[in-house]
């Protein structure tokens, strides 16, 4: 074989593996958005752990990837028929693509998934045990039987727990574990994690289902053939794109939610810098309906939700700081301002219009 043979095979297994199969551009932003609000949960408790937190990202990209290589296995195997992934079927039929294979992987990426947590087991105790039960099951149950819960229509309810509650719930608690560690029986449960550990996803699962809420809106037809019970197939394309806009809208509410009602402070609002973003996804949404006008934009929708995720885990990362040093109140008032008084009102309705 020629150096360039040997160079346009390399491209094409990388092309197949990487850009088709493993998908980075759609499981990594994913995967790591609810690790990231775990963080900042951590650091504004003090409770920070790296360790644990790179094995959380780690563990739950590949879990997320099996569910992603099972989902393409159950599809070629089922619906060789319907060329919903063409690329995919070609490899299959030239035999540079084996089912068994892409089997024998998903297998792997779910036991190497696993293996991330056994670390977590020593601190963590049983509810570790629980986290990646719940993974592999919600990740082989998209399309694997006997849950198989996509073809159901229920995918978005079981995103959503997922992303805005079990995943950062999970990520903030393995850290807080790590560093409560004590002798014992593994499966001791060391930390309770705080009331708001369970409710400051809720911006980024919507929006990791929003990415689903696209796929959906673009494989409706093949997901019709394929007997598929998705949303946009029992509900119509308006139902799907009213929902896009629902969790658009959640999405961006739910900072100032987290600032007024769930006593974080303003910086929560660092995620509003995506707001522009936001809109013009929304507006893609709106406007198109086909694969070929919106496959960019379920990438592109799972990089916002991870630049959100971001942006407000520093906000809660920082709304814990100032509040830790006591320089301002849950609403991020100074202390001296709101000490003032009644009589000093208008100071304080000076601050807050700045």
């Amino acid at each position: 074989m020629t150096v360039l043979g040997k160079a346009d095979k390399r491209d094409s297994w990388r092309d197949l593996w990487v850009r088709l199969l493993l998908y980075p551009g759609h499981t990594l932003p994913t995967a790591i958005a609810p690790v990231l609000i775990g963080a900042g949960l951590a650091v504004k408790d003090g409770r920070f752990a790296p360790v644990p937190l790179l094995l959380a990202f780690v563990g739950s990209w590949l879990i997320h990837t099996a569910g992603v290589f099972t989902d393409n296995f159950t599809l070629l195997r089922r619906h060789s028929a319907i060329r919903e992934h063409p690329e995919l079927l070609d490899a299959v039929e030239q035999g540079r693509l084996r089912l068994p294979v892409l089997r024998w992987c998903a297998a792997g990426l779910f036991i190497a998934g696993m293996l991330c947590g056994l670390p977590l087991l020593v601190g963590g105790g049983w509810p570790v045990v629980v986290l990646g039960v719940v993974g592999v099951v919600s990740a082989w149950g998209y399309a694997g039987r006997p849950l198989a819960y996509a073809a159901r229509g229920l995918a978005d309810i079981v995103f959503f727990v997922m992303f805005a509650v079990v995943a950062p719930l999970g990520t903030y608690y393995i850290q807080a574990a790590w560093h409560q560690a004590q002798a014992g029986p593994w499966w001791a449960a060391p930390v309770a994690p705080p009331a708001l550990a369970w409710f400051a996803g809720v911006s980024v699962g919507a929006l990791v289902v929003a990415v689903l809420v696209i796929d959906d809106i673009r494989d409706r037809h093949f997901d019709a053939r394929k007997g598929w019970r998705t949303p946009a197939v029992r509900f119509g394309l308006s139902f799907s794109r009213a929902e896009f806009v629902t969790l658009a809208l959640i999405a961006s509410l739910w900072p100032p939610v987290l600032w007024l009602v769930l006593d974080l402070g303003p910086w929560v609002l660092l995620a509003w810098l995506l707001l522009p973003e936001t809109l013009a996804v929304v507006r893609a949404v709106l406007r198109h309906d086909t694969t070929a006008e919106l496959i960019a934009y379920t990438p592109r929708t799972a990089r916002l939700s991870a630049l959100h995720a971001a942006l407000l885990a520093v906000g809660i990362a920082l709304s814990g700081q100032a509040q830790a040093s006591g320089l301002t109140n849950v609403h991020g008032v100074p202390r001296q301002v709101q000490a003032a008084g009644p009589r000093h009102s208008a100071q304080v309705n000076a601050h807050l219009r700045k």
